[in-house]
């Protein structure tokens, strides 16, 4: 957990104004968050941090890439990572998780650890179908042949299709007499 501590940001003391802060994320950084789903990697996060009055606003850039294993040959590879993200930390007198992108702190609250957000941030940009680079394109154009579309079934019927459906002799009998 000592990984984690270099994430904490002291926000009690802090003067109504702009920060800068930047981390690097290595391997250390994926095994102390105890999860599976990254185990390698390499990031750099520059943060802005906006302290005002009511809230405080992070500003995410974060960039590297991280270990994954292809889906199709179990090969491993590294997936490039590009995400800029904003964060609103309101202050109220609970904590709450609001929205993904908004939460409420207690005023009293005297550090931040972004470690959690820079991790979720991570996972949600991930590519649900990981693939190596070498099977990618070769997926995209097996995808644009399948938008053409196939043929399922064809009626070989020489009837033209009609939105209304047959009528029942005995209500056409009784229309005829309200014709009249």
């Amino acid at each position: 957990m000592n990984e984690l501590r270099q994430y904490e940001i002291p926000v009690f003391g802090l003067e109504n104004k702009r920060y800068e802060y930047d981390f690097e994320s290595g391997d250390a950084f994926f095994a102390a968050l105890e999860q599976d789903l990254i185990e390698k990697g390499n990031i750099q996060t520059h943060l802005i941090l906006d302290k005002s009055e009511t809230m405080i606003r992070l500003d995410f850039q974060i960039s590297g890439t991280v270990e994954q294993t292809c889906d199709r040959s179990l090969d491993l590879y590294d997936e490039p990572i590009q995400i800029e993200r904003l964060m609103l930390l309101k202050f109220s007198d609970h904590n709450e998780e609001l929205t993904d992108e908004i939460e409420l702190i207690e005023r009293n609250t005297h550090s931040v650890n972004v470690a959690r957000y820079i991790f979720e941030f991570l996972a949600t940009s991930l590519p649900m179908k990981k693939l190596h680079p070498r099977f990618r394109e070769e997926d995209e154009q097996d995808e644009d042949t399948e938008s053409e579309g196939k043929l399922i079934y064809r009626s070989d019927s020489d009837e033209e299709p009609t939105d209304e459906p047959p009528v029942d002799p005995r209500w056409a009998a009784l229309r005829k007499l309200n014709d009249n």
